[in-house]
């Protein structure tokens, strides 16, 4: 059980609880429901990377 991110809205879910999922790239993606996989699945690469939480990005130096 993980929090993931809808990668179409971007809404928060829990992966065990996800209404639809797919593999793209090797890489799991969880949906909030069936219509944002079909949207997802239509361009995948416009939604990947889209909602993802920019914490872990390295702070550029001055």
């Amino acid at each position: 059980m993980a929090t993931v991110t809808d990668p179409v809205c971007g809404m928060q879910i829990d992966s065990s609880q996800a209404a639809a999922q797919t593999v793209h790239d090797g890489k799991a993606y969880f949906f909030c429901s069936e219509e944002c996989r079909k949207i997802f699945l239509e361009n995948p690469e416009a939604y990947i990377n889209q909602h993802e939480d920019l914490q872990d990005a390295p702070i550029p130096l001055p």
